[in-house]
Order: C-alpha cells, then sequence, then structure tokens
C-alpha cells in the first residue's frame, strides 16, 4: 500500500513507517511544519520518501493518513483530491482534548472535509475523552522499536524529557519537575530545555549544565545511565519517550494522570499524584540501586509486551485495510 502522510510526530512517525508499505512525505521548500520531509534526527527506512509538494499531484497512493485538520485542506489543494470522497483517509489524534475534560467535541465532529473521515485515538484514555460523538473511532495504541537493555543505573539521578518545558508548563508539569529537582538530581533533556535554566534559577533550583538536547541515538544512551525516569506530565498523551525509557531498562515515577496508569504497572515503578510520595520512591532508588534495577527489568519486560512495534504495525494494517475496503 502507499500512504500519504505528514511528518508531525517524529517519534510516532518512526515508528509509522517502520512497516511494510511505501511511504509518501510531503516536502516544502523550507521544510516548514506542513513539509518537513523526510526525518533528519532519526533513522527512517528508505520506503519512507519524501516528495515535494509540487510533484505530488504526479504521485499516486492509496490511502492519507491526517494528523492535524487543516491537512484535509491541504490535501484538495496539493492534489485536487478530497479526503474520504476521492482517496480513501483516517484521521490520527494524538493529543489529549485541549479544552475541558469531558466537553471537548473532536474535529472529526465539526469540519465538514473531514465528515465520515475514520478516527484513530492513540490511547484508550484519549478515545475516551474526547467527545467523538457516534463517530467510527479506532484504537491503535503506541508501539515502539526496541532501543535494547542500556540500563546501568550508574548516575545516582533522575531522568526526564521535556519538550518545551517553560511554554508548556503546567501541561508538562515543569513545576512539579522542579520541586522533584529540588530534593533529588534531576538531568531534563528535550527540545528548548535551555530556557528552563534561567527559570529554574529564579525559582532557586540549580539546573546550570543538566539540561540537553539531544538525537534520539544519543539521548537513548544518556537515558540509560540514569537511576530512573520522571515522567511529570499532568495532561497530555501517553509520552513515547517514557516508553523508551522503560524499554531502555529505567523504573518509572508518573503522576497517576491520562495513560500513564495502564502504561506503567505497579511492578515497573510508582504511579501518584502525591509528589511526596514520588520523592520518597525516587530517594530509595537512589539509596537502593538493586531495587531501582528490579522495577526497571519489569519495566522493560511490560513494554516489549504490550507496545511492541510488530503489535502496532499489526494494529494500523488492520485499521488501513478497513479504511481502504
Amino acid at each position: 500500500m502507499r500512504i500519504l502522510a505528514w511528518h508531525v510526530h517524529g517519534s510516532w512517525m518512526t515508528s509509522f513507517v517502520s512497516g511494510r508499505h511505501d511511504y509518501v512525505i510531503p516536502l516544502t521548500p523550507d521544510r516548514d511544519a506542513d513539509g518537513r520531509g523526510r526525518a533528519l534526527t532519526w533513522d527512517w527506512p528508505a520506503r519512507a520518501r519524501e516528495v515535494k509538494v509540487a510533484d505530488l499531484r504526479d504521485e499516486p497512493f492509496d490511502v492519507a493518513v491526517l494528523q492535524r485538520p487543516h491537512e484535509a485542506e491541504l490535501l484538495e489543494q496539493w492534489t485536487g483530491l478530497r479526503a474520504g470522497v476521492d482517496v480513501p483517509a483516517v484521521y490520527v489524534e494524538h493529543n489529549t482534548p485541549t479544552g475541558t475534560a469531558v466537553g471537548t467535541r473532536h474535529a472529526v465532529t465539526r469540519e465538514s472535509r473531514l465528515s465520515g473521515i475514520p478516527l484513530v485515538h492513540v490511547t484508550h484514555f484519549n478515545a475516551m475523552a474526547w467527545d467523538c460523538g457516534d463517530h467510527e473511532v479506532f484504537v491503535v495504541e503506541h508501539g515502539i522499536a526496541d532501543p535494547g537493555h542500556r540500563y546501568t543505573g550508574e548516575d545516582a539521578s533522575l531522568a526526564a524529557v521535556v519538550n518545551e518545558p517553560v511554554r508548556r508548563w503546567r501541561v508538562a508539569g515543569t513545576d512539579l519537575l522542579l520541586r522533584m529537582a529540588r530534593l533529588v538530581p534531576v538531568r531534563v533533556y528535550g527540545m528548548q530545555t535551555d530556557a528552563l535554566v534561567g527559570v529554574a534559577r529564579e525559582r532557586g533550583v540549580d539546573l546550570a549544565g543538566r539540561t540537553h538536547d539531544l538525537s534520539q541515538a544519543e539521548l537513548h544512551a544518556a537515558l540509560g545511565r540514569h537511576r530512573a525516569y520522571f515522567h511529570p506530565y499532568r495532561w497530555t498523551s501517553l509520552g513515547l519517550a517514557m516508553l523508551e525509557a522503560m524499554a531502555l531498562g529505567l523504573p518509572v515515577l508518573a503522576l497517576s494522570t491520562t495513560e500513564a496508569p495502564e502504561a506503567v504497572p505497579p511492578e515497573a515503578g510508582v504511579v501518584s499524584n502525591d509528589l511526596a510520595r514520588l520523592q520518597a520512591a525516587a530517594q530509595e532508588w537512589l539509596d537502593d540501586p538493586k531495587t531501582a534495577r528490579r522495577h526497571g527489568a519489569a519495566a522493560r519486560a511490560h513494554v516489549l509486551s504490550r507496545y511492541s512495534l510488530d503489535r502496532f504495525l499489526d494494529s494500523w494494517d488492520h485499521v488501513l485495510k478497513e479504511v481502504t475496503s
């Protein structure tokens, strides 16, 4: 099958293009958000091809995978094809509702260009939380490639991966991250984490030299050295970085929100909205590496079972078969 899909979420897309299909990735002249083309920091297979927007009309494909409401308009503008009318299409929702927790109607129920297009949620929590009316809904849980067991735990500190931690302050739980960092050593990885240093200093937390923006390969190597992983997010979809950390062999500390209670079983870490409990568990693991390693081994086993790449790709093959039939 030949699939048209935009490069929106790098980690998710890396898993998606690992299937057995051919993938057409739109490319704009300046590689902006509507045409990033192939990933520059992830390793994608050759069958994921970037195609210039001007050439898309001459590029046949069997199905369009939409991930943002305006992509249906871009599809029609760039190819002359209407999503769900002239070409089969499916809409992937990566996020939790951005409005009220139980009262936000999804775009597929409001946008005329998306009418009748099947909706795929990446977590069961998202499928429950969004108001999708009677729209056709699938759930395809995340899947990740196994990065290998790289856990050493030699660095008695926590690792957290948060992109844009200042802009996404409460959503990402950056304030909770700083509260944790007052008691135990923490290193923060992700895009624009350097902006956090000054903000943290104003709040009495020294993160100088402890923020890093790395490629995926560099990130995996760095995470494995930490004693444990902290996932401070209040309101977001299930973080692939957390699943990758678990696959590396790190035990997890996470808030008991959205999909985290499903993703982190008790043997794999501590899931709680009580920050004091999370801090106590962090200190216990810093003092007792063997206990941390045991929880990390359980975390890895769980991720490889529930969030395997093969399961993810098989589930997507089922959805695509349904959509194109």
